[in-house]
């Protein structure tokens, strides 16, 4: 596929310094950049998803623990 993006003169500037340094095509720079992107949104959203895994978690065990706790205080008068 081919793909026309228009760039500023500083993120131009840029691409050619890092097309220079890493010794690599601007094309592949482009390449890169947009796998290193995806990659990184990936990631984010994995660890947006174990965070709210975790927070469950904790609110579920502190439910149970109030259950828990409310069923054993209740016991004794249900008799």
């Amino acid at each position: 596929m081919i793909a026309t993006v228009r760039l500023s003169d500083e993120i131009e500037n840029t691409l050619l310094e890092l097309s220079n340094v890493l010794q690599k095509r601007k094309s592949d720079v482009i390449r890169d950049a947009i796998e290193f992107y995806a990659k990184s949104v990936q990631k984010n959203k994995k660890a947006r998803i174990l965070n709210a895994i975790n927070k469950t978690k904790e609110i579920d065990k502190k439910e149970f623990s109030d259950f828990d706790e409310g069923l054993s205080n209740n016991y004794y008068y249900t008799s």
